[in-house]
């Protein structure tokens, strides 16, 4: 090359220096192209998901691997917002193919939470009435309940107790035993028959019965 024709760029012979004198006098608009992202595609979402295929869907998702009942259920769609008409007519539609049942779904919930939790018909009744099962459906169930596992199920809460209570002194002892069954579900006349029976099987003595 003669020196007619001019001293090469600076940055000839070196990549790195080439891109950064293209990008020094390229103009303002086309490097401003190059670095704007393109506009979003209205498009690109989807279509807008049908209500009633998302309220079934949080059935569904509900009810996997737990059973609940129809109450439940409905304040479930309620908080996401479902419509009345909507979640009425999928929460009837469940029922008759026996999605939801509230009678199985209550005597699920007692054979679960009477022998687990020790707890007493009237405990479990006011448990189920929480859940939205109505009094008489429960009351059908609760009456399965043998008599003589409530017993037992509250024998079983005072021996694991009394373990607790080796260095109180057996006035105090029945009451907290005592008390412990109320808060079950269990009536005074077995909780204190229940109690007393137990202390003697210990060699412990209950007092007499407050009237």
């Amino acid at each position: 090359m003669t020196s007619s024709e001019g001293a090469a760029p600076s940055w000839v012979g070196d990549v790195h220096d080439g891109v950064d004198a293209w990008t020094r006098t390229a103009p303002a608009a086309q490097r401003s192209d190059r670095r704007t992202a393109p506009p979003p595609d209205p498009a690109a979402g989807g279509p807008e998901a049908d209500p009633e295929s998302v309220a079934r869907k949080i059935l569904l998702d509900a009810l996997t691997g737990q059973a609940r009942s129809r109450k439940e259920l409905a304040d479930r769609l309620a908080r996401k917002l479902v419509p009345d008409e909507i979640a009425t007519r999928l929460l009837d539609r469940f029922e008759e193919v026996g999605l939801v049942d509230d009678e199985a779904f209550a005597r699920l919930w007692v054979s679960h939470r009477q022998p687990g939790k020790g707890l007493a018909r009237r405990a479990l009744a006011q448990e189920l009435r929480r859940k939205g099962v109505d009094d008489e459906t429960a009351r059908e169930v609760l009456d399965e309940v043998d008599p003589a596992d409530e017993e037992q199920a509250a024998r079983t809460l005072v021996r694991k107790k009394l373990r607790s209570l080796s260095r109180v002194d057996d006035v105090k002892a029945t009451r907290r035993l005592v008390g412990m069954l109320a808060r079950k579900g269990y009536g005074s006349g077995m909780a204190y028959a229940v109690v007393r029976s137990e202390l003697e099987a210990a060699d412990r003595e209950a007092p007499d019965e407050e009237r």
